[in-house]
């Protein structure tokens, strides 16, 4: 009306999101501003984790107990496996296989270890001995004696050789000096079969038949730490590369759990998770935050952990019996898996390190042939 003709009024309230979001009259998408940023921003990257192996290796006569540590993969990009009374060596690199020795009086082959640089192997045996063979001249350089019975763990610390036994007692060598330099330590009441030396060398984690699981420094001869959560034996330890004084521990078929300790500051329980099934291995990728799993009763699987999470990222099937061997390539991108179906498979599972050159080739792929 006329009355109404230059009448002060409030300025509209103008809704900026209209405007911004709402497809500009003079444009010709039909889009949104919003919509346009969306599809303009870089899309996040979801890592696929292949589901087969990339090759197979028959393993005639390996072992399926769950008490041995027959598999380990070296800095030099070889892997030793052991097959009855015999050790041997396969070079992803070259794909070539040799043997590197076979055990005369000291029995069956019962666990596995590279020294962390060099060519040297450890290799324990069914009757309480070990083996120190340099895998470039295939000599043996050194033996020891003092275990009575299988060792069925071994780990080492730069110089220093742990080695855990039926006998209950871990010794640490220091295999630089000719003469015997052993120290005992005494903890477990039943069978050591999991051993590992953290990153920076200060802890030792040892676990048991006994359902235990202890700490060790690098100095005293009597546990520091003593974790007695698992119900069943534990076998699988793996530290953080990420994060000082984390570990990682597994139980058996009547524990099935994981479960991650500080053992910095008295030691605590962080956090665990029900697998569902035994656990057998862990292994925690030095490239990303992840951890593999290997199991037995009653899946046979294997399953990529992001942490800490624990959110499945894979899982991998393919053994048809109990996934007891664990072992990662020096790259830290494949892992190889051993069952007592006689075969190793190998898996693409962690991503590359920006700093690392890829391990095995492509060229290797989707092959089989056998270890002997």
């Amino acid at each position: 009306s006329r009355n109404s003709v230059l009448n002060y009024s409030p300025e509209p309230k103008i809704n900026a999101n209209k405007i911004y979001n709402s497809p500009s009259k003079y444009s010709l998408s039909p889009l949104s501003e919003n919509c346009k940023n969306l599809l303009a921003s870089p899309t996040k990257h979801v890592r696929k984790i292949p589901k087969t192996p990339f090759k197979i290796l028959e393993a005639p006569a390996i072992q399926d107990d769950f008490y041995l540590n027959l598999v380990d993969w070296s800095s030099q990009n070889v892997l030793a496996v052991g097959l009855s009374n015999d050790v041997y060596l396969w070079n992803a690199s070259t794909n070539l296989v040799t043997r590197l020795c076979q055990l005369g009086e000291s029995g069956t082959v019962t666990s596995v270890n590279w020294v962390q640089r060099g060519t040297h192997l450890a290799i324990g045996c069914s009757n309480g001995n070990i083996e120190i063979r340099d895998a470039t001249t295939q000599k043996l350089t050194r033996t020891y004696i003092n275990h009575r019975s299988r060792v069925g763990a071994l780990a080492w610390n730069n110089h220093v050789l742990s080695s855990g036994s039926r006998d209950r007692i871990i010794y640490h060598r220091d295999v630089r000096v000719q003469e015997e330099n052993v120290s005992k330590l005494i903890g477990h009441k039943q069978e050591v079969c999991g051993l590992k030396w953290s990153y920076d060398g200060k802890f030792l984690g040892s676990g048991g038949n006994d359902n235990q699981l202890l700490i060790w420094d690098e100095y005293r001869n009597k546990p520091i730490l003593r974790f007695s959560d698992h119900t069943a034996a534990v076998k699988a330890i793996t530290w953080s590369p990420h994060q000082r004084g984390l570990l990682a521990s597994g139980g058996g078929t009547a524990d099935r759990s994981i479960r991650f300790w500080n053992v910095l500051n008295e030691g605590s329980c962080i956090s665990k998770i029900d697998t569902g099934s035994q656990v057998c291995n862990l292994a925690w990728s030095k490239n990303v935050n992840e951890i593999v799993s290997t199991h037995g009763y009653s899946q046979n699987q294997i399953i990529v952990w992001n942490y800490p999470s624990m959110t499945s990222l894979a899982t991998l099937t393919g053994h048809t019996m109990r996934v007891l061997y664990l072992a990662v390539s020096p790259d830290g991108t494949a892992i190889c898996t051993g069952a007592g179906d006689e075969t190793l498979r190998f898996w693409n599972v962690f991503p590359h390190a920006k700093t690392t050159r890829k391990g095995i080739g492509k060229s290797n792929l989707y092959s089989r042939l056998s270890i002997r």
